[in-house]
């Protein structure tokens, strides 16, 4: 079930109305009643998966409760191993559902190279949908038990809830135990205050993947998928805007995801904070994808060792983590490289801060000069947006041959006439894009100089207000959801 669709513009005013028609007193009613729900969402892709995710789930209840009992009994051993064993039986269902035909393609490749004529063979596998987030979220718990930073739940429909609560259970905000779990305890209100955000945000993630994302689709796959029919130019500004539409598709849906949960009066986390008006790469990774960044950095870096082991193993294990952040994405080296480039931008930028350093020193660069911080914005952008290649190419060889197609054709024609004709946009169609990118840059400045800017907006009066939100609805109908030539589209993140 789509956020972007009309069963879930059915089932979501559904939810909220029972769940507010239960007493506030009956609590676990209402937690049942999510629960539910969010199985009932879940498995409108695909019921058998259910059982899968309630295995991961049952799992890691079954290894919080244990590795609790044993910290409470001092035995860290066995609760290290329970943890152990927790993740590895979790990484084992990631791996086998998400990378067992790339494990073993690679492996034929090598038998190949080898001369062996035997081959390995596939598994006719669908991929889960939301399997990585879930599993994440799920391992994130028993880790922070181990920690001591969270207390193990003995109510296994309470963690339930918490696994699988359907907002962000496909594709994130990656939550943690300490501000997800405890919610379920208290009584939520109807709040109309409350309501009216919640809204707000989802209207504006509604926008963002439809109005933006989904229009600015149709020509970057064009492109991509007959990369040789254009020019240098024209690869370039279609690698430009998959800088936007990823940032839309899923910007939009942790929207949707965010607005969703505070309807029913609960509190998700920030998952993007304007990340295209970052000033450098390791900026940037503090504003995109925040839940899994932070999820990386918590259970993956700092156990490497962090930045505690001294300059080289710091950039060993950023390294490692970029790396396997671009396996977590998707199996295929495309990804990977795309983590690697990550890495290596974080390190070359960390590395090469006191030299940095000292050049701005000795001209006297003031760093708060808006021209400088352009400047350090459009490099940032351009090193992302270079990477952003090998995240949607199909494939290795295809980003290289797009990157010497782009070298070999780079021509400039009139870009104005090119984006009207090779684009496929009418001139209505076109005007509207650029409104809605002037929206989101309005939006995104107003985020960076740290404005709530649904609180903002729902502080105007009544006209103003209503007149943005009719000039949303407006666009998302006319060009989006009810447009002549739209067609309904998943989110991206929603194949990791």
């Amino acid at each position: 079930m789509l956020f972007n669709s009309l069963s879930y513009l059915a089932f979501f005013p559904v939810v909220v109305l029972l769940y507010f028609a239960i007493p506030g007193k009956y609590l676990k009613l209402r937690n049942l009643w999510l629960l539910i729900a969010s199985y009932y969402f879940y498995m409108n892709w695909n019921a058998a998966y259910a059982l899968l995710l309630f295995a991961s789930t049952f799992i890691t209840y079954l290894a919080g409760l244990f590795i609790q009992k044993a910290m409470e009994k001092e035995r860290a051993v066995l609760a290290k191993w329970i943890l152990g064993g927790s993740f590895a039986i979790n990484l084992s269902i990631l791996f086998f559902y998400k990378y067992i035909n790339f494990f073993i393609d690679n492996c034929n490749r090598i038998l190949g190279i080898a001369g062996r004529n035997a081959s390995l063979p596939s598994f006719d596998i669908l991929l889960p949908v939301g399997i990585s987030f879930y599993i994440f979220q799920a391992l994130g718990y028993t880790m922070d038990v181990y920690r001591g930073k969270t207390k193990a739940t003995g109510n296994l429909f309470r963690y339930m809830l918490f696994v699988s609560f359907f907002p962000q259970l496909v594709a994130g905000p990656i939550e943690r135990s300490g501000n997800l779990l405890g919610q379920f305890d208290k009584k939520q209100d109807f709040e109309v205050e409350r309501v009216r955000k919640g809204l707000l945000l989802m209207l504006w993630g509604l926008f963002m993947k439809i109005v933006i994302a989904d229009n600015i689709a149709v020509y970057i796959n064009s492109v991509y998928n007959n990369y040789m029919a254009y020019t240098g130019v024209e690869i370039i500004l279609a690698t430009v805007l998959f800088a936007f539409q990823i940032y839309c598709d899923f910007g939009g849906y942790s929207y949707l995801a965010i607005g969703s949960a505070k309807v029913l009066g609960f509190t998700l986390m920030e998952n993007f904070h304007a990340p295209y008006q970052a000033v450098s790469v390791r900026d940037f990774w503090k504003r995109w994808h925040i839940s899994l960044t932070g999820w990386f950095r918590d259970y993956l870096y700092i156990p490497l060792g962090g930045n505690r082991k001294g300059r080289l193993r710091k950039y060993v294990n950023t390294f490692i983590v970029f790396f396997i952040s671009g396996m977590w994405h998707g199996a295929a080296w495309s990804y990977m490289i795309w983590g690697a480039l990550n890495g290596v931008y974080m390190i070359v930028g960390e590395a090469g801060a006191g030299i940095r350093n000292r050049i701005k020193k000795r001209l006297k660069v003031d760093e708060n000069r808006f021209s400088y911080r352009l400047g350090c914005g459009l490099v940032t952008f351009a090193l992302v947006d270079f990477s952003w290649l090998f995240f949607r190419a199909e494939g290795v060889g295809t980003a290289f041959r797009i990157i010497k197609q782009t070298i070999l054709s780079l021509q400039f024609p009139q870009l104005f006439g090119l984006a009207v004709n090779r684009m496929g946009f009418t001139m209505q169609q076109l005007c509207a894009i650029i409104v809605a990118f002037l929206l989101l840059a309005v939006v995104d400045i107003l985020k960076n100089r740290g404005e709530d800017v649904a609180a903002l907006l729902l502080r105007q009066g009544i006209w103003f207000r209503w007149l943005v939100y009719i000039g949303l609805l407006f666009m998302i109908m006319v060009y989006g959801a009810y447009g002549l030539d739209y067609t309904q589209t998943e989110f991206i993140y929603f194949k990791f």
